[in-house]
């Protein structure tokens, strides 16, 4: 069984949104979009990123993608969640270090600001890092206030 991995936007990243889901699809995971199925300009991005993120935190499935026009509104969203550790990430390269060094559960993607081939990059780099544990897994269980 392929992985499942929930995916949501806003209205600014409607198209990127799409593209992310056949991209997973074309990379053998399964993709959920949680939404919008239509393109309209007055949605607002909580109503995208909770879905994901509240998935991300009870388990329900391991990484998630959101994608808006910054990226910030759907990072704040996510990062509210226990055990979410939702990163923004404009390039390729903090997109794969953000798994590497921060085990990061959700990629956010500022589809605004970034070619759609950069995020398509990025998120296939993304899939494919691993977090190094190590020092950085010390830093990840500070975030989640397992140690001091």
């Amino acid at each position: 069984m392929s992985e499942r991995i929930y995916v949501g936007a806003d209205h600014a990243g409607f198209d990127l949104k799409r593209r992310l889901v056949d991209e997973l699809k074309r990379l053998g995971y399964e993709p959920v979009d949680v939404g919008p199925k239509e393109l309209d300009p007055a949605d607002d991005f909580p109503d995208y990123g909770r879905p994901v993120a509240e998935a991300v935190s009870r388990g329900v499935v391991e990484r998630g993608v959101l994608t808006c026009g910054s990226g910030v509104g759907m990072a704040m969203v996510a990062n509210r969640f226990p055990g979410v550790r939702a990163a923004l990430a404009w390039s390729p390269d903090v997109a794969e270090l953000s798994r590497k060094h921060n085990d990061a559960n959700v990629l956010v993607l500022p589809a605004r600001f970034m070619a759609e081939g950069a995020a398509v990059e990025s998120l296939r780099r993304w899939l494919e890092a691993a977090f190094e544990g190590g020092r950085h897994a010390r830093r990840v269980q500070k975030i989640e206030g397992t140690t001091t």
